[in-house]
């Protein structure tokens, strides 16, 4: 067989033929996958451009087989019952409960942890499977139903809601707090200022308060803002508070306020989905993060309602 990459072919577009192939139909497969019926026909037309060659027949009642797919399935068969019976890798539970959602590891860690149990439980059993990760990920490729991201609008082939907002303020160990102590918001600047991906939360808490701030040597970047909250508690500087990211490790004291001054954070938190009509699982689970996050029902039904 030809092919129109050396680059090999994803496992998930592997695992989506060889679903199709077994089921003889996509819906079926995706059914079997937990993935819509788009994701299983773009896998499979993935999979078919970098062959150069048809591996099904599409009909009336499904698909079928061409020779060529049917050679195929033969070897990736081959080679999945050969990883399943080598490897200790995880297996990740399907049914029509199960909900992928992915999200980066601070909102996962620091606002989604805390309420898993809820989101679950409540009022019927879902099973979340948890994708943490930092990418934009094409969300219907990879068989996901909802993302949870930080960021400054909609994403063009997403469905998106804004969940909240931030408005921060500086907070830091209590040894460095009481170092700090209170007045003027220049005195900030005498000390090392931590930030995240970014200064623009800073940038927007000094313009609040009618002073500039550029990244100056002494100050700190994490691109994982719990990394930051640790830069934090451990005296290394101050970080801004990002409520409601930041309620546990203020009610511990670990970290505490050095001003109470608050400004907008230019980012805020959105729900995304893949265009289409979501899944009713995956639908109710929206339902339930919207609650938690405060957000008011009517939103939450458009952005299940929405087609793209």
């Amino acid at each position: 067989m030809d092919h129109s990459s050396d680059t090999m072919v994803p496992l998930e577009t592997l695992r989506a033929f060889d679903a199709a192939a077994r089921t003889g139909s996509f819906s079926a497969a995706a059914e079997k996958l937990n993935i819509t019926h788009g994701a299983v026909s773009r896998q499979i037309a993935k999979l078919e451009d970098w062959l150069g060659l048809k591996v099904f027949d599409r009909g009336a009642r499904g698909v079928s087989l061409t020779i060529e797919g049917n050679r195929l399935h033969l070897r990736t068969a081959e080679a999945f019952a050969l990883i399943s019976s080598h490897s200790d890798r995880w297996v990740e539970p399907r049914g029509t409960a199960v909900v992928r959602l992915t999200s980066i590891p601070s909102v996962s860690g620091l606002w989604l942890m805390p309420r898993m149990a809820a989101l679950e439980n409540n009022p019927t059993k879902l099973r979340i499977v948890l994708d943490v990760d930092i990418r934009q990920a094409d969300l219907a490729d990879e068989g996901i139903d909802l993302s949870i991201r930080c960021g400054r609008g909609g994403i063009p082939g997403r469905i998106s809601v804004q969940l909240f907002e931030e408005h921060v303020f500086p907070v830091a160990s209590p040894e460095l707090a009481r170092e700090i102590g209170r007045g003027d918001p220049a005195r900030l600047l005498k000390f090392p200022l931590i930030n995240d991906s970014d200064a623009s939360a800073w940038r927007a808490w000094f313009a609040a308060q009618g002073m500039d701030y550029r990244p100056r040597p002494q100050d700190r970047r994490f691109e994982d803002y719990n990394l930051v909250l640790d830069a934090a508690a451990y005296g290394l500087g101050i970080a801004l508070a990002r409520p409601p990211l930041t309620g546990h490790q203020l009610k511990s004291g670990r970290i505490t306020p050095v001003d109470e001054r608050t400004a907008l954070n230019p980012v805020s938190y959105w729900l995304d989905r893949p265009i289409g009509r979501p899944r009713a699982a995956a639908a109710e689970l929206a339902r339930r993060i919207a609650e938690q996050a405060g957000l008011a029902p009517e939103k939450m039904e458009a952005f299940i309602e929405a087609e793209g």
